[in-house]
């Protein structure tokens, strides 16, 4: 597994500890600070750090984010110069690359727009390229055929290789098959369970996307599919998250003795306990994806520090950021109304609380980014009493009694954020 870590990371995954990496986690996510956090980890760590964006946020049209891959190259770019993160340590990823945003169109003109997303994200300098082409487009069967979906993967792998090769880049991109993952975001049904993926049809997977590959002449590329995306049986809904039981996962975890050079990407791996993101390290999970749950807590922590806030400074001054949030969260709904069901009471504790955390499609909005910014402001110029950290925040409290933190509202969103970063870390360092 660390092969594969190390030709994801293109250098040294040695940790500061002299440890060696057996994975790697991926920060899916577009936050500022969040990003910032992150970097901060891997710094401390003396790691490399996977970043990724999905073909929602940042496309050749630019996305929900509004960035192009360019665009979004960057903006982490300048995040960590700003951290003082150097930029060779970033390893940039795309994930669910394919026609999913334009499924509405025929399948020709669907995988057309999927080739020039493929082409912009390499040409920006994405290096680890999943290729997801599972979703019908219009004229298709409701269900795909492996065979059509590894056809088409292998077309954008050939379109991916064009683009290294046009720019010069020095790294070839490496590639991530398989589609077996939950539903983007968490589930928004109740769940009771997951099922993993079989062990035939993890097998099944590799083969059909291999011979796609080879019918293109893409032998060379192929040597450099690191991953298969599968179902470790891991989920989320809105109120609860179905933990990793290894036992269920055995068979499909035997099945990389037969794939060398590969390891497992587990999605949706947010909200695991700590223990069971270090045994999906061990048993072959070498990629584990993170997305709402460092939002989940980044939101944890401005909440709180709104109810510092408004202890200990003048109404009339408040940010007021968690009624301001659920004003424009009622004023615009378009990104919570359809996952969120039941009665006012319920769907109100569901947009600030749910696992999916919706929240974080709202905190680019420019009334919710004042309001932040304005409590950033008003805790940046007063001493926040440690009493009251101890209170909201005692974790924080903790890092502050020991000088781990400066007690800034920026160095208490950064520690906080960092409570789940560093546990993804440290189950890397298994």
């Amino acid at each position: 597994m660390h092969n594969v870590v190390a030709r994801l990371a293109g250098l040294s995954v040695d940790s500061a500890a002299g440890q060696t990496l057996k994975g790697i986690y991926s920060i899916c996510s577009a936050h500022p600070w969040v990003l910032g956090a992150a970097m901060k980890q891997a710094l401390d760590d003396g790691t490399p750090l996977l970043i990724e964006s999905t073909s929602n946020q940042v496309d050749q049209f630019g996305g929900y984010t509004g960035m192009k891959p360019a665009d979004f190259v960057r903006f982490v770019h300048l995040i960590a110069d700003r951290v003082g993160f150097s930029r060779d340590r970033l390893i940039l990823g795309g994930d669910h690359l394919g026609p999913n945003a334009w499924r509405g169109f025929s399948a020709e003109e669907a995988m057309q727009r999927a080739e020039a997303l493929i082409d912009a994200y390499v040409s920006a300098g994405f290096s680890k390229i999943h290729l997801d082409t599972s979703m019908s487009c219009g004229g298709d069967p409701a269900r795909l055929s492996d065979s059509v979906v590894a056809e088409r993967a292998s077309r954008l792998c050939a379109v991916a290789e064009t683009a290294a090769l046009r720019e010069g880049k020095a790294t070839k991109p490496v590639y991530v098959i398989g589609t077996e993952v939950p539903v983007p975001g968490g589930a928004s049904e109740e769940l009771e369970s997951v099922e993993v993926t079989r062990w035939e049809a993890a097998l099944d997977t590799v083969a059909v996307h291999r011979d796609a590959w080879r019918e293109r002449g893409l032998d060379e590329a192929w040597e450099r599919v690191i991953a298969l995306v599968v179902q470790p049986g891991v989920e989320f809904d809105h109120t609860k998250v179905i933990d990793y039981k290894p036992d269920l996962a055995t068979k499909l975890s035997d099945v990389l003795t037969q794939l060398p050079g590969m390891v497992f990407e587990a999605h949706s791996t947010d909200y695991q306990k700590p223990e069971a993101l270090r045994q999906l390290v061990r048993d072959g999970f070498g990629i584990l994806k993170v997305g709402p749950g460092v939002t989940f807590v980044l939101r944890e922590a401005l909440y709180a520090l709104a109810d510092i806030e408004a202890e200990i400074v003048a109404e009339s001054e408040r940010s007021k950021l968690h009624e301001v949030v659920e004003a424009v969260m009622l004023a615009k709904p378009g990104n919570w109304e359809k996952y969120y069901h039941g009665d006012d009471n319920e769907k109100r504790l569901l947009r600030t609380y749910s696992y999916s955390d919706r929240v974080r499609y709202y905190w680019a909005d420019p009334e919710v980014e004042a309001s932040a910014q304005k409590l950033i402001n008003n805790l940046a110029a007063i001493s926040i009493p440690e009493n009251l950290l101890s209170r909201y925040l005692p974790v924080q409290y903790w890092e502050l009694r020991r000088g781990v933190i400066d007690g800034s509202p920026m160095s208490i969103i950064q520690s906080k954020v960092r409570e789940v970063v560093g546990m993804y870390a440290s189950a890397c360092r298994i």
